[in-house]
């Protein structure tokens, strides 16, 4: 800047003439804020800033422990199951009334089943691995040879599938129904085989012997039946009429390895342990609701019970005694003992998948990953493998 300009006079500005002066008369005035007010304003402002701030310690963190999972259900998964020699193939069905088999390293789709008319409740593959079938509430199933990858039989006969189970030993299929009955055929070509009339309300669980010369079946109607498969014949029956067996419906059973041991949950909220030749051997009674799945080891004499009130409870059968109460957050829905181990794992309504050691009541992994219950799982021969079956309408595989 040159001194001229340092040394300019003031600048005169032009203003309007006539400007009319406005002022405030105090009757204008309707009401006077407060100073405090202001204060109140400004906090005011400071908490909805806060409430729009998220609080890291606030936020939810969705733990995902999975390591593969498969996506294509669009409803709840309700059934899955693992290839007997291949843990990489899995088939699951669901509310969708859609059935796959799926790849567990990659999560890949390895071929659509045919849609059933209502909801897959059971999928199930032969003790071979060669066939696999699906089961619906259409009272229909289909039943696949893997090599071929195309549909061997459709069978019909019951109405609403609740499980399926296939003989140790050859391609025959036993399944439980809706409306009472038990069915069997051989397949593959689907030969009608067998009907077993005893019961009087829906079959909820039932097998094979591990022998395969005898079958198992357990309904709502509170009785457990032992069977020939051979002339449906009834070889023995449990029912509520004697006071120290089930007095509600049956929700699950298991086998002793040696076909002589029954265990069995209710609604009733307890546990039965029967020998097959008509002896009730005890009662395990800790659950204060619904014992939803049972299971008995391989190689110890335990026994374990997963209730709707989230205890898992395991069990010497030898004494009767109760030997530590395990918790889930929520209902226990399926339980596995792993093969020729006293390790045990469990799924819930929880979410999460829990592997314990039933030696000390150490629960040794927790698995998260699933928005909502897990209906189902299977487990691989070793162990180290789960895929689960949720509401949420995913399956997810963990490593253990």
């Amino acid at each position: 800047m040159n001194n001229n300009e340092n040394n300019a006079g003031p600048v005169e500005h032009e203003y309007e003439e006539d400007v009319e002066e406005t002022y405030v008369e105090e009757g204008d005035i309707a009401d006077v804020i407060p100073d405090d007010m202001d204060d109140d304003m400004n906090d005011d402002m400071d908490d909805d800033m806060d409430d729009d701030a998220t609080d890291p310690q606030d936020q939810v963190v969705l733990e995902d422990d999975s390591v593969q999972g498969f996506f294509t259900h669009k409803e709840p998964v309700f059934a899955v199951d693992m290839h007997p020699t291949d843990p990489s193939i899995v088939v699951s069905g669901g509310g969708d009334d859609k059935a796959y088999l799926w790849d567990t390293t990659t999560g890949t789709q390895l071929f659509e089943l045919e849609q059933h008319d209502d909801s897959i409740s059971s999928v199930k593959f032969s003790a071979d691995g060669a066939l696999v079938a699906t089961g619906g509430m259409d009272g229909k199933i289909n039943v696949y040879d893997l090599a071929e990858k195309k549909k061997t039989a459709q069978l019909e006969g019951p109405d609403d599938i609740q499980w399926m189970h296939w003989h140790p030993r050859g391609s025959v299929l036993l399944t439980g129904a809706n409306d009472a009955s038990l069915w069997m055929w051989s397949l593959p070509m689907g030969d009608f085989m067998n009907v077993f009339n005893g019961h009087s309300a829906p079959v909820t669980c039932g097998q094979f012997t591990h022998s395969g010369r005898n079958i198992i079946s357990g309904a709502e109607d509170g009785t457990l039946i032992v069977w020939d498969p051979k002339t449906a014949a009834v070889v023995r029956q449990f029912t509520s009429a004697d006071e120290r067996f089930h007095q509600e419906g049956i929700t699950s059973l298991a086998l002793s390895r040696d076909d002589q041991v029954i265990l069995t949950g209710s609604m009733d909220t307890t546990a039965k342990l029967v020998h097959v030749n008509g002896t009730i051997l005890g009662s395990l009674e800790n659950s204060t609701e619904s014992v939803e799945c049972v299971g008995l080891c391989d190689t110890l004499s335990l026994a374990a019970t997963g209730s709707v009130d989230g205890s898992l409870s395991i069990w010497d059968i030898n004494t009767m005694r109760l030997r530590t109460t395990l918790k889930h957050d929520d209902s226990v829905t399926r339980l596995k003992w792993h093969k020729d181990s006293p390790m045990l794992t469990s799924v819930s309504m929880d979410c999460t998948v829990r592997m314990w050691d039933s030696r000390t009541g150490e629960c040794v992994r927790v698995s998260r990953g699933h928005q909502e219950g897990i209906l189902d799982f299977a487990l691989s021969n070793d162990g180290s493998m789960v895929v689960t079956a949720s509401d949420d309408g995913c399956c997810l595989v963990f490593a253990q």
